[in-house]
């Protein structure tokens, strides 16, 4: 196991970001035993996973004398309600990483003060399938080891970017954090394209799906920037150039997900508090 791997680790909220990190702290190594998950209705496949494995289910906090790594992954509202028992769970040099949307780390230090070191991080739903894109910002209290080690466990979901001010993590929420569904809805629009086409409902479904599938694990094994693979596809005169006129307009596709990008980012910082 990594040395910047936690000897405790309690996750509190092991729903289904809860449960994607955890399957990447195991994938990686990390010891079952010093895993404790804190849920009041866990499902089905947690129960089962924590007998499989080993983990500890619903401790009390006085079973973990010394947590190292507490990651709250609760969902937002529900940060005042659990506050007193997340708190308890927390002692001077525990690590605590939130994922909960909108909760800053002024928020978050407010309610459990007990938190000297806290990160922030704002992962996306792909990291249940470990190719998640997470942002991260770091408290003034989080030593160099500490941010080792939240990057060590977020990094087992997928990639991580830190950023040093707490305020793009909102912009980061917009990008990658929303992305996903931005990508899902183009599969949508272009499948409904294709029916508009002439192409039968379930042809033009499964060919969009293969279509953004296939574009996207090229990107991913591609060491090229996107703008090469897509003059790659492009050649002069072509279908593929007649489409990219409509969708590089001056009112095309840039501007659009500009307007959606910050309607995302400006509504991030109206959930924060």
């Amino acid at each position: 196991m990594s040395n910047a791997l936690p000897q405790s680790l309690v996750l509190i909220g092991a729903g289904k970001m809860g449960g994607s990190m955890l399957e990447g702290w195991l994938r990686i190594g990390m010891d079952p035993a010093a895993i404790a998950l804190i849920d009041p209705k866990p499902s089905d496949e947690m129960v089962e996973l924590a007998n499989e494995k080993g983990l500890k289910l619903n401790p009390s906090a006085k079973d973990i004398p010394a947590t190292e790594v507490l990651v709250l992954a609760t969902k937002p509202q529900m940060l005042d309600t659990a506050a007193p028992a997340v708190q308890a769970f927390i002692h001077p040099k525990t690590l605590l990483i939130s994922i909960l949307a909108g909760k800053t780390l002024g928020d978050l230090s407010a309610r459990l003060p007990n938190a000297a070191a806290i990160v922030r991080a704002m992962p996306n739903l792909p990291a249940s399938v470990q190719r998640g894109a997470t942002g991260a910002a770091a408290g003034k209290g989080v030593s160099a080891a500490q941010r080792a080690m939240a990057d060590a466990l977020l990094r087992s979901i997928g990639v991580v970017e830190w950023v040093e001010d707490e305020a793009l993590i909102d912009a980061v929420t917009a990008v990658s954090g929303s992305g996903p569904a931005y990508v899902f809805h183009l599969v949508e629009c272009l499948a409904a394209a294709g029916v508009e086409a002439g192409l039968p409902v379930d042809v033009a479904e499964r060919l969009a799906r293969a279509t953004i599938e296939g574009a996207g694990e090229l990107l991913f094994q591609s060491p090229l920037p996107p703008g090469t693979l897509r003059q790659n596809v492009t050649s002069p005169g072509g279908t593929t150039a007649a489409a990219l006129e409509v969708l590089m307009a001056d009112d095309g596709l840039k501007p659009l997900m500009r307007k959606a990008v910050a309607a995302a980012k400006r509504r991030a910082g109206e959930l924060s508090g």
